[in-house]
């Protein structure tokens, strides 16, 4: 069987760079177009199977475009997506495949998986907060992996991340509700990627943790989902997919 034929899409960038240097480790894959600012995206398609996108969020619609057009599949690493964007994302999967996580890391997942358990067993007398902390170059606040805790969170819950997720807190907020869910971003350093998810009641506190050392585990977990995902049925897909923890 041939090896899948891949896109990078933000190949310059860090986790770019990982994708292409873990691809060229897997004979299942390779690496046939790098594509970055500049390039032409359009004519690159013609060489590839499928795209993983780890560009930017503003240039979101051009990729689910071409990507439609080509019938190729499709890995969505970008985060800080709008509503509408994830609107779009949702239209171009009637078409054909894509895998939209804001983590990949298996790791992570499982983290997503515990943080759901932990929330239905402990109930609603435990107060929720999400920690999240990156490196000092990251542009978009909170994390795509802690807005999806937080997600998470809300829907054990019966809450709305928009109406009840409190970013931060400053001067005389009040006490603490039970309807809010508290989410907080640091920055610094060269930080890859921590997140902690607390429970606190009363007499004790459970929080669950994970730590990033490096990006390798995020690209090997999107080349994973490319390779899961080619084939598939059009549809939206994410990594609870791909490692069947649904």
């Amino acid at each position: 069987m041939p090896p899948l034929r891949l896109l990078i899409n933000g190949s310059r960038g860090r986790m770019g760079q990982s994708l292409v240097a873990c691809a060229a480790e897997d004979p299942q894959l390779k690496v046939t177009a790098q594509v970055d600012a500049g390039d032409d995206f359009t004519e690159a398609l013609a060489t590839c199977d499928a795209v993983i996108d780890f560009s930017h969020h503003s240039i979101l619609q051009s990729v689910l475009d071409g990507c439609a057009q080509s019938a190729k599949t499709l890995v969505i690493g970008t985060t800080g997506h709008s509503d509408a964007q994830v609107a779009a994302i949702r239209a171009t999967a009637a078409r054909i495949p894509v895998v939209y996580a804001p983590n990949f890391s298996v790791g992570v997942n499982t983290l997503f998986w515990l943080t759901r358990k932990a929330a239905e067993i402990l109930g609603p007398e435990f107060d929720l907060e999400v920690v999240e902390m990156h490196h000092r170059l990251k542009k978009d606040a909170p994390s795509g992996t802690a807005k999806r805790l937080a997600e998470i969170l809300a829907e054990v819950r019966n809450l709305s991340y928009n109406n009840d997720t409190r970013h931060g807190r400053h001067g005389i907020v009040g006490e603490r509700t039970q309807a809010e869910i508290g989410v907080h971003a640091i920055r610094g350093g060269d930080v890859v990627g921590d997140h902690t998810v607390i429970y606190a009641t009363g007499g004790e506190r459970v929080e669950l943790t994970h730590k990033a050392s490096n990006r390798e585990t995020f690209a090997r977990g999107a080349l994973r989902a490319a390779l899961w995902a080619h084939g598939k049925p059009a549809g939206v897909y994410d990594m609870q997919d791909v490692l069947g923890l649904k």
